[in-house]
């Protein structure tokens, strides 16, 4: 899988960049590299939260179903962003990446008023 994704803002600490590449790690399933069209060196890594933490299940606001013009749920993408500690691998479960799959309109989203932590270490 491959696609080409603009995201409404910079995603953080990305700026000021919006045109990503959204490519598929071929030896790892449920992995993706996020890397910036303008910058090579610019990228991140993002999982398939279904692959990590099965019972997520974020809900969105109505104003950012609307940001990026969500029809229905099948439309959007749930991704959240990966990173190496010393503690081990951890997961961004509190501002996933959310993809409108027939657009490519993308943004990293707060979610408000849910339990979700920033880092959720995985086993």
């Amino acid at each position: 899988m491959s696609a080409v994704l603009q995201f409404v803002a910079p995603p953080p600490g990305l700026s000021p960049h919006t045109a990503f590449e959204l490519d598929q790690v071929s030896e790892v399933d449920g992995l993706f590299s996020l890397q910036a069209l303008e910058d090579a060196s610019v990228r991140l890594f993002l999982v398939d939260p279904r692959d990590v933490a099965p019972d997520y299940a974020p809900v969105l606001s109505d104003e950012q179903t609307d940001l990026l013009l969500l029809l229905s749920p099948d439309d959007a993408l749930l991704l959240v962003v990966a990173q190496l500690t010393a503690d081990g691998l951890g997961v961004n479960l509190l501002a996933p990446v959310v993809v409108n799959q027939r657009t490519g309109v993308a943004a990293q989203l707060i979610l408000e008023g849910q339990d979700f932590p920033l880092r959720a270490l995985l086993p």
